[in-house]
C-alpha cells in the first residue's frame, strides 16, 4: 500500500496542489497577532483579516493576498518552524495530522466540527477598534474527537 504524499515526502518535495491541500483551513494564520513590545510574547486575538470567510475559513481573495495584505503570512518550508502546530509543522516533524484534518477525514467540515476553525468565534478586522480588547485564550487550546478543549496550540 502506497503511503500518502504527506508521509512519504518532505515539505519541500511537494508538489503546488500538495503543499495547498495541507492547510487545513482552519483560519487561524489569518488572525492578528499582538508582540509584547518588552516580551517578544505574542498574544493572539478573534480579529481575522477582512479578506477572511468567517464561515468558511477561507481567504476571499487568495490569489492576490499578498498584494492585499503586505503581511499575509506567507507559508514556506523555511517559515514552518515557527508555526505551532498545524498540519505543515506535523509533516515536518514527521508526526501524523490529526484526525479531523480534511486529508484524513475526507471531509472539509471536520476542522470546524472539531472546533479548532475560527468559524464562529472570529470578527473582522472591519468591526474592530482596538485590537487589545480581543485577545483570546481559546485560541491556545483544540478539541478531542468528542469535542471537548484538550491541551494543544493552533497555528501563529
Amino acid at each position: 500500500m502506497e503511503l500518502p504524499f504527506w508521509k512519504s515526502k518532505r515539505l519541500d518535495e511537494m508538489t503546488a496542489e500538495e503543499w495547498e491541500s495541507l492547510c487545513d483551513g482552519c483560519g487561524k494564520c489569518c488572525l492578528h497577532k499582538l508582540e509584547d513590545e518588552d516580551t517578544g510574547d505574542i498574544a493572539l486575538t478573534n480579529v481575522a483579516c477582512r479578506y477572511l470567510d468567517l464561515g468558511t475559513c477561507r481567504c476571499g481573495d487568495y490569489a492576490n493576498r499578498q498584494k492585499n495584505v503586505s503581511d499575509c503570512v506567507q507559508l514556506t518550508p523555511a517559515a514552518v518552524p515557527g508555526l505551532r502546530s498545524c498540519a505543515y509543522r506535523l509533516v515536518a516533524e514527521g508526526r501524523d495530522l490529526h484526525w479531523w484534518h480534511p486529508l484524513v477525514s475526507g471531509d472539509p467540515g471536520t476542522v470546524h466540527a472539531a472546533g479548532v476553525s475560527v468559524r464562529g468565534e472570529a470578527v473582522s478586522e472591519d468591526a474592530v477598534d482596538d485590537l487589545e480588547d480581543h485577545i483570546q485564550g481559546w485560541l491556545d487550546e483544540v478539541r478531542d474527537p468528542f469535542g471537548k478543549r484538550a491541551a494543544g496550540g493552533p497555528c501563529r
